[in-house]
């Protein structure tokens, strides 16, 4: 059957805990012994148990291995030191990026200006004929659709000056209308006096 897992946290019982204390060391001291010698590697190791008792090991001194762990510790850079170095490093390949970047739009615009072809190979060239022909085609798309909407402008403004001209045309005929009855009026008023006028006096007998 399978082990079941163990789950990580302070054991309770203290006999349980010392059985558990015991196994465990002996194989962590097996597991240092065998890193040292496989890998070469120098190795270190210190235990303290519940009560106090020592368990070490080391592949040559613990002492010699605690002074180099110490001096390694005063010669490490901090960690804002290494946040400092690795951004003064990103920001030295953004520059040298930018400008790589900056150095192949120049050639590819002479490229593209029909400058710099002599040492082209025909990959190239193919590649910026295809270039050319897509911003052609981006070029005439953006200078048909500044067309449809230029020509929709024009559609409103014509039904604007049309709708206009209506108006000043039926105000026009409405003040036609006005003026024809008021000289229509003023006939009439002319031919009322005249007829006033013939008929002063006494009639004849």
């Amino acid at each position: 059957m399978a082990r079941g897992k163990t789950q990580i946290k302070r054991i309770e019982d203290a006999t349980t805990r010392q059985v558990t204390f015991s196994k465990r060391r002996k194989g962590l001291l097996k597991k240092a012994f065998e890193l040292s010698v496989l890998c070469d590697a120098e190795v270190a190791l210190i235990i303290f148990s519940p009560s106090g008792k020592l368990y070490e090991f080391s592949s040559s001194s613990a002492t010699s291995t605690i002074e180099r762990y110490q001096k390694s510790i005063k010669n490490r850079p901090t960690s804002k030191q290494m946040d400092l170095e690795s951004l003064q490093h990103f920001e030295e390949e953004v520059a040298i990026l930018r400008k790589k970047i900056e150095l192949l739009e120049e050639t590819t615009r002479r490229k593209l200006l029909g400058d710099g072809l002599d040492s082209s190979s025909i990959g190239e060239l193919q590649q910026v004929e295809r270039q050319l022909e897509k911003s052609l085609s981006i070029i005439r798309s953006r200078k048909i659709l500044l067309f449809c909407e230029r020509i929709n402008q024009l559609k409103e403004e014509g039904k604007i000056l049309r709708k206009k001209n209506a108006e000043l045309r039926e105000t026009y005929e409405e003040r036609q209308l006005e003026l024809s009855i008021g000289q229509q009026f003023s006939s009439l008023e002319q031919v009322k006096e005249v007829e006033t006028q013939l008929f002063i006096g006494l009639p004849n007998r």
